[in-house]
């Protein structure tokens, strides 16, 4: 991650730029609609270089599981099958990356 500009509020802005398996700079960038410190957050994401006019929406619950946190990720409003499909690889990758940081903490 190179850039996360982040202003965390109902509608804020966030901007991230990061590195592609590819190796190409990528760019993030979406609107803040709800935020529940702890709770809630549901923000619009799009790719502001490529499609932004593509603009798909994410929702993530969280909700205290025994000595940790449960978490529900939901990404959604897709422009096509293979936007989804694109978005589920990548997802799965960077989830793959969450569980092993967690894992070794």
């Amino acid at each position: 991650m190179s850039v996360a500009d982040v202003d965390l509020r109902v509608g804020g802005r966030f901007r991230l730029v990061f590195g592609g398996p590819d190796g190409n700079e990528h760019e993030a960038a979406g609107v803040y609609r709800d935020v529940q410190p702890h709770r809630k957050l549901v923000f619009s994401w799009c790719w502001p270089r490529t499609t932004p006019d593509r603009v798909s929406q994410i929702t993530i619950l969280l909700r205290p599981e025994g000595k940790g946190t449960d978490m529900e990720f939901r990404h959604e409003q897709f422009f096509d099958q293979a936007a989804r499909d694109g978005h589920e690889r990548g997802w799965t990758v960077t989830f793959g990356k969450l569980e092993a940081f967690l894992r070794q903490a």
